[in-house]
């Protein structure tokens, strides 16, 4: 059997973590720059505020009704994400939890009798609330699509299921697929979702009575009938192993107001590049390639802006490293490539790809013992930024203004990651 565990709007429960006031009153984060609204609670969606609506609209109601807003807090929601996974790894074997997202992950249960799975869910749930005050639905059934139709279930039904439903019957499982839209499965996607309707196939129990071969054809092969298979009880999607070293690393980011200047740009980038290195770092590699993307601004035929697509490049270095001024200087030089005078950027990022373990590089006999001093040089100012936060120590094409930073006016205190923001009971 397996189960999800999915954490009831986690980013609003993050907020009332700190905020006791905030039970049961509505609330809504939003995403960067407060541009839309990310996550709600039951009480939000109730009095009528738009998931993924765009916050200027939902504003006056928000304002009409008392409505908690906040800007996103990244690294709060990140420290809570982990204790929440460690927390269930002490109740379980750690091969046994496979984190899916921030606020999901996967749980292998098949050490669990059958007869024990409700009361086991339940334990779950209760543990992880108990211990982090982030409260969680679960869904348990036999196959990994079918616990995500499980956990839809509990969360749309709260009261009735407890937050917890086991569909360890078949006729529990048909139940459940009869009550599941056919767009609301895990990897049904909007197009997929009309094509499927066109077909008078309107719940998940429609498509699972579907034939496999009939799934190969019309669902896209493999990944199709691995669909229907799981439907059907049939496990196909197996655990993964967690993935301890990325094979890509990239950190992207709005602008906090347009910008036109070819300087905030290098800023900016030197910035996410000078951050992915310390990713790199983390997990003792090296990359080779790196990659920068800006995207502008466009005015549309209906004079409404919009984004434009993403403008990008990349360089090969000679030998792969892990130093940021090292990666910093051919970032710099595919700004200069990509800029053009006059546009309206929105975005930027970098990529750092072709990534090698770190102890595979060799040291250059033919450069000066400087050079070869940057692993000791970068990990002194890992060391500080970690212990001091907020890039005590940077390079100076990272600026020191930076007006471009993104917006977050409503952001709460990162309680549990900085010491003078730490939460004060008096």
């Amino acid at each position: 059997m397996r189960a999800i565990v999915d954490c009831n709007s986690f980013y609003c429960s993050c907020e009332r973590l700190f905020r006791p006031n905030l039970q049961n009153k509505a609330v809504v984060v939003l995403s960067n720059n407060d541009g839309c609204i990310i996550s709600r609670t039951d009480e939000a969606k109730a009095l009528g505020v738009e998931m993924a609506g765009p916050y200027f609209k939902a504003r006056p109601l928000i304002e009409k009704y008392g409505v908690a807003a906040f800007s996103s807090n990244y690294h709060l929601y990140g420290d809570l994400s982990w204790r929440v996974m460690e927390t269930l790894r002490r109740i379980l074997p750690p091969h046994c939890v496979e984190v899916y997202s921030v606020d999901e992950c996967f749980i292998d249960l098949s050490h669990i009798a059958s007869q024990d799975l409700q009361s086991f869910a339940l334990h779950m749930r209760e543990t992880v609330e108990q211990w982090t005050g982030i409260k969680v639905s679960i869904g348990v059934a036999p196959t990994k699509v079918l616990s995500k139709v499980a956990n839809r279930l509990s969360k749309k039904n709260k009261e009735a299921t407890n937050c917890v439903l086991v569909l360890n019957t078949p006729r529990k499982t048909e139940q459940a697929l009869k009550r599941t839209p056919i767009e609301d499965v895990w990897g049904v996607g909007s197009q997929y979702a009309d094509k499927l309707r066109r077909m008078y196939i309107d719940t998940a129990y429609d498509l699972s009575i579907k034939d496999i071969q009939w799934a190969g054809k019309n669902l896209g092969g493999v990944t199709g009938m691995r669909l229907v298979r799981e439907l059907k009880g049939i496990e196909s999607i197996q655990m993964l192993d967690e993935l301890v070293n990325k094979k890509m690393i990239a950190t992207t980011r709005m602008f906090g107001s347009p910008v036109t200047d070819l300087k905030d740009i290098k800023e900016a980038v030197a910035t996410y590049t000078s951050r992915a290195a310390e990713k790199l770092r983390r997990q003792h590699s090296a990359a080779n390639t790196v990659s920068v993307f800006v995207v502008p601004k466009e005015e549309s035929q209906s004079t409404r802006f919009r984004h434009g697509p993403s403008i990008g490049s990349h360089i090969i270095l000679p030998l792969a490293t892990s130093s940021t001024n090292e990666l910093i200087k051919p970032a710099m030089a595919l700004v200069e490539r990509l800029y053009e005078t006059g546009k309206i950027y929105k975005k930027a990022g970098v990529m750092l790809s072709g990534i090698v373990p770190d102890n595979s590089i060799q040291g250059n006999l033919f450069a000066a013992p400087e050079q070869n001093k940057n692993r000791m040089l970068m990990s002194m100012i890992d060391n500080v930024n970690f212990a001091m936060r907020d890039d005590v120590l940077k390079f100076a094409s990272s600026g020191t203004t930076r007006d471009w930073k993104m917006r977050q006016e409503l952001r709460s205190p990162r309680y549990t990651t900085r010491w003078e923001e730490m939460y004060e009971i008096r």
